[in-house]
């Protein structure tokens, strides 16, 4: 019998919607002593797509944790599944990349030490040098890896290099001003989590307190995605807006919207930690 306590397995799987689909999952887990703590499901009716996130006690389980996945592959067989297995005792590594605005990095830092955030931060990494002393103040390795446009590739590999050899889980853009090349994002699919300082798909781009002043907008935003190759254009997790009026200067609204991304950011990474996010084609399905 499995001795585990205090920690839950967390299945996440999606296939396509037919007859029978819940009862087989939660009876695998009562067939073998599972209690079920938690359970979430959604059905797209466009596509008639599956999704599901369900949590049950390791404690009293009767198969080994090792062996869960081996002896549901079998269910998951039958329907066709794409399904992940997690534990909640599990503690993800994640490297924060930031550029010259330390506000999320900061934020994320802070939330880390208060233990908001179940995961370890063993690297910061940055093309620049003006976050240095803010990261050692937290006891946390700084990395420093120049980008330009001769050097871009053979940097990127250097970082993969360090990303490997820490064991990291997630990468944080924490305002990296720098596009990554699809053989970084290829390594880490759906492993790389950005925040855009803007609501998507509006005001795209580099400019978006710009665009939104200029159009005279009554609310800002902000979105945090995962990476793909097109630019911002990736599965989104959060977003958020705040009310802006014709009275706010250009410095209130990048203080307001700075706050805001600090949020929206934390929240995606939160949901990522806790595995509440399934992704499937340019979307998500975020269970809460």
């Amino acid at each position: 019998m499995c001795e585990n306590k205090g920690a839950n397995a967390i299945l996440l799987l999606s296939c396509q919607d037919q007859k029978g689909l819940v009862y087989n999952i939660a009876n695998f887990i009562y067939r073998h002593n599972g209690n079920i703590v938690h359970a979430a499901q959604h059905t797209s009716m466009t596509r008639k797509i599956f999704f599901m996130r369900i949590e049950w006690e390791l404690n009293g389980f009767v198969i080994p944790r090792e062996e869960i996945g081996l002896v549901f592959k079998h269910v998951a067989s039958q329907f066709q599944m794409t399904w992940d297995l997690h534990f909640t005792d599990a503690v993800p590594r994640l490297a924060i990349f930031v550029s010259r605005h330390p506000h999320c990095l900061y934020d994320l830092l802070l939330r880390r030490q208060m233990g908001e955030f179940k995961a370890e931060i063993p690297l910061v990494i940055s093309n620049h040098l003006d976050v240095q002393p803010l990261v050692e103040k937290f006891g946390i390795k700084f990395l420093h890896f120049p980008i330009s446009r001769e050097n871009k590739a053979r940097q990127e590999e250097r970082e993969l290099e360090v990303l490997q050899k820490e064991n990291i889980d997630l990468v944080v853009l924490a305002r990296y001003m720098q596009v990554l090349t699809g053989d970084f994002i290829s390594k880490y699919h759906n492993k790389i989590i950005n925040i855009h300082h803007s609501f998507l798909p509006a005001f795209a781009g580099p400019k978006p307190y710009q665009q939104a002043y200029d159009r005279g907008v009554k609310i800002i935003g902000a979105t945090s995605h995962y990476v793909t190759e097109h630019l911002d254009d990736g599965p989104i997790i959060a977003q958020d807006v705040i009310k802006i009026t014709h009275r706010d200067s250009m410095d209130d609204i990048k203080l307001k919207s700075r706050d805001l991304e600090r949020v929206v950011l934390a929240k995606a990474v939160r949901l990522h930690l806790e595995n509440r996010i399934l992704t499937y084609g340019s979307k998500t399905v975020v269970f809460e």
